[in-house]
């Protein structure tokens, strides 16, 4: 039995669990918009970057190599132009996070999820369905709500625009990535890997020009370190990995609705870590959120294709 037919049953609905792991992606990565913006504060947004890619690619290495050696790469080139999208993404995520609110950041971010629909009819020639175009809306509205404060102004500084150019590139991110790995020969380790490669490698390269004499000290907090050990394992090893595997099964705009629901998650932390509260209305954003993804994700649908 494959990952596309395995579920999850719970309450006696069948929960598939593609779409199970795609929420756990958005659970880690809703803890990590406060975590980044701590970790900013002892290093630079280069070296984070540099480091971060670099720690994933070396322990995807090992797994890169054996498919290698069983030929199943061939096209391995498919990987490098997502590679560099994903560069761009998190250069404008670091430095959207350092320069805007939390709040602004994840409900401009969440803008990704309409942007996928769009993308996916643009380049892929993929209509989305009325159904699925509905949730997409139902659930940015949710977020519209959840990250809302009272008195609230909404202005744009530049933080928030390197936030809505990530969002842009989040969109082409998962369309291209299903575009350029159809019916392609190239493991999602790999994929995933030589993403993280291209990504570390035009981190380091940008700091040599940002920084051609100064020397780059690395960072000796343990805060530092365990922060980045998490931000590895969970949101940059775990989640691209599920996010490359997924959308080679499920539409773009699936996977990004699901992943998109990460403000939800970073609210319960808030709440449960922070000790935080919510307002009526905040709660009412979140429902609407849990609303649409479980929607989305409980009914099976014949956009699934099998991984090679």
């Amino acid at each position: 039995m494959t990952d596309t037919t395995q579920t999850l049953k719970r309450g006696g609905f069948a929960f598939p669990k593609t779409e199970f792991l795609l929420l756990l992606v958005a659970v880690f990565w809703g803890t990590s918009y406060g975590l980044t913006k701590q970790a900013l504060l002892l290093t630079t947004a280069l070296t984070f970057i540099a480091i971060r890619f670099s720690m994933t690619f070396v322990a995807l290495l090992p797994i890169m190599v054996m498919d290698f050696r069983k030929g199943r790469n061939k096209d391995w080139f498919a990987a490098i132009p997502t590679g560099g999208i994903l560069s761009a993404i998190f250069f404008c995520e670091v430095f959207g996070v350092s320069l805007t609110t939390a709040s602004n950041a994840a409900f401009l971010i969440s803008l990704s999820v309409i942007l996928t629909s769009f993308a996916e009819f643009i380049i892929n020639k993929r209509r989305v369905s009325p159904r699925m175009f509905l949730l997409v809306l139902i659930s940015v509205a949710g977020v519209f709500l959840l990250t809302h404060r009272e008195g609230m102004v909404w202005t744009l500084n530049t933080g928030d625009y390197f936030i809505l150019l990530a969002a842009v590139l989040r969109a082409m991110m998962v369309t291209l990535t299903k575009k350029f790995t159809d019916g392609r020969e190239i493991t999602t380790a790999t994929l995933t890997a030589l993403q993280s490669l291209t990504v570390a490698l035009v981190a380091a390269v940008a700091l040599n020009v940002a920084m051609p004499t100064a020397a780059v000290s690395l960072p000796d907090s343990v805060t530092f370190w365990s922060i980045l050990v998490y931000l590895v394992l969970f949101c940059t090893l775990f989640a691209f990995y599920v996010q490359n595997h997924a959308v080679r099964q499920i539409s773009p705009t699936r996977a990004s609705l699901l992943m998109g629901s990460e403000p939800l998650f970073g609210a319960l932390f808030a709440v449960v870590w922070l000790q935080e509260s919510l307002s009526g209305v905040q709660v009412l954003g979140g429902g609407m959120i849990l609303v649409s993804v479980l929607l989305a994700s409980m009914k099976e649908s014949p956009d699934r294709l099998n991984e090679r």
